[in-house]
């Protein structure tokens, strides 16, 4: 038997800025790199192929960087607790060391279940926080300066070498292991930790500029956004590096008096600052993925399956909308959406198609490379206004789409059977007369569909609803909910080799005049 210290890798797949790696390396005995496949964790409906291969690629990054060092990858398949237990029967742990992980109800359970097994065994389980979230915590204003401090720590440099274990690693699963069918999604960002640091780099050196401006047009966006989001979200990148590396191209870019960018690039550092703010308030917060935020929503909304025609109308990209069908379609076909189309998707489904929110976003989250639950359920909810919002988010979908694609060169990508139509048809084509759509090769339910509901009219419906839920609800009730306890209740307590693809690279944070000033809103 030994004293093993285990780095239980879960969605911080890289050896740079790994607090938990140095620990495990601080106490000076052999080290396990561990990933577990979790046979429940991918049968949940949000899950995909299309997340699975991204994280393959990124394991086998992780593992060429450990390699490199002296280790490799331990892989094992099952539930995580029994994992342990057999690792700890046949090896003896000492420690498990593991970053906090703010995910679905589901990984905080199975978290809480490893807790538990790691206190009956005598085994220490250290958790280290990451993305500035801070578990028990709920006063806002402090949280901020607290997520500014974290953000200009130093980042943690990736040990040189690593003591390895005579663990045997394991076989590589695949996802038919795992029941995940063929999802072919050719437009897919590849995974690993190379993929985002290039990402990074070409986002501060050039694909940033027009950021500000640019990230509202899902056309536009797929260039000038920074499309960290999949490495964020499976941590082959850590938020810490994106912002010191935005502060110093920042700095850079004000010296050379270029305003322009340097607007953008606040811009940026502003959504990373909600980015983690959204993953704090979901770390305070009963689960979110199946409940509604403010407890139940004004009006009932109708619950579908899979199958149901406008369930899967809107999941394929044929409602006859064309804006929102370019929208789903590039999101089948890419695995990402920007930020504005996610919310006028989601909108439409709960408003115009009157769906409850949680069967469309669970479907929705399978086909986000970069899904984050965090993220994902409450903007879902919001949506769908079953968050409390004062004001329902309906928004008119041709609308939509001549202030976002005016010129509709993002419905020609993606609905060609669209793309001889004229301009000023191309958004709304129920509305074309009967000689241009012939002349664009166009029959209305049979090449593309006819619209699946009048958009107008659904809205007035949806608004009146609402209201009228509304009223029903302030008559019956004296109060408000009550608000959600909190899920985070206290816990149970040389030579230096090559990495080829974990690359580290140098994003030192400028000097400023005040050390203690920090990337802000």
């Amino acid at each position: 038997m030994t004293d093993l210290h285990v780095v239980w890798f879960k969605r911080d797949l890289r050896v740079h800025d790994h607090a938990p790696l140095l620990a495990a390396m601080a106490s000076g005995a052999p080290v396990l790199p561990l990933y577990i496949f979790e046979p429940d964790f991918w049968a949940q409906a949000e899950h995909s192929r299309r997340q699975f291969d991204f994280l393959m690629e990124s394991l086998q990054s992780l593992d060429e960087a450990l390699k490199a060092r002296g280790s490799a990858l331990c892989l094992r398949v099952g539930n995580a607790a029994e994992v342990f237990a057999g690792l700890h029967r046949r090896h003896g742990l000492a420690a498990i060391h593991a970053h906090e992980e703010t995910g679905s109800q589901w990984t905080y359970d199975r978290d809480r279940t490893v807790q538990r097994w790691a206190l009956k065994a005598g085994v220490a389980f250290r958790e280290q926080p990451q993305n500035g979230v801070v578990r028990r915590h709920n006063d806002v204003e402090a949280w901020k300066r607290h997520w500014e401090a974290f953000m200009s720590l130093p980042r943690a440099k990736a040990p040189e070498s690593l003591p390895p274990s005579d663990v045997p690693p394991g076989e590589w699963p695949i996802a038919e292991d795992f029941g995940l069918p063929q999802d072919r999604c050719p437009g897919r960002q590849p995974g690993g930790r190379a993929e985002g640091v290039e990402l990074l780099r070409s986002f501060l050196a050039a694909r940033g500029r027009r950021y500000r401006t640019d990230m509202a047009s899902p056309q536009a966006a797929t260039g000038a956004c920074s499309r960290l989001s999949p490495h964020f979200a499976f941590g082959t990148v850590s938020i810490r590096e994106a912002c010191q590396g935005v502060m110093r191209a920042r700095t850079d870019l004000e010296l050379d008096g270029d305003s322009t960018f340097a607007a953008s690039l606040d811009a940026f550092l502003s959504r990373l600052q909600w980015h983690c703010n959204d993953m704090q308030k979901f770390e305070n917060q009963t689960s979110l993925s199946g409940r509604n935020l403010l407890g139940e929503p004004d009006v009932q909304r109708d619950v579908l399956s899979d199958g149901d025609p406008r369930l899967e109308a809107w999941i394929n990209g044929r409602t006859g909308f064309p804006f929102l069908d370019a929208c789903m379609r590039s999101l089948n076909q890419t695995g990402w959406l920007n930020h504005r189309a996610r919310a006028i998707v989601m909108a439409f489904a709960s408003q115009h198609l009157w769906m409850d929110w949680r069967h469309p976003a669970a479907r929705l989250a399978a086909l986000f490379t970069d899904f984050e639950p965090a993220i994902h359920y409450p903007q879902a909810q919001l949506q769908s206004g079953a968050s409390g919002s004062a004001i329902p988010r309906i928004y008119n979908p041709v609308k939509q789409s001549l202030d976002h694609d005016r010129d509709g060169t993002f419905i020609r990508r993606w609905v060609p059977e669209l793309a001889t139509l004229p301009t000023a048809h191309i958004h709304a084509p129920w509305d074309a007369p009967k000689a241009e759509l012939a002349d664009a090769g166009i029959v209305l339910g049979q090449t593309y569909p006819m619209r699946i509901v009048d958009h107008m009219a659904a809205a007035r419906e949806a608004r009146d609803r609402i209201y009228s839920g509304r009223a029903t609800t302030l008559r019956s009730h004296d109060a408000m909910p009550e608000a959600p306890r909190s899920r985070r209740s206290n816990p149970v307590r040389k030579q230096k080799p090559a990495a080829p693809r974990q690359l580290a690279f140098d994003l030192r944070l400028p000097d400023m005049a005040d050390p203690g000033r920090a990337p802000s809103a």
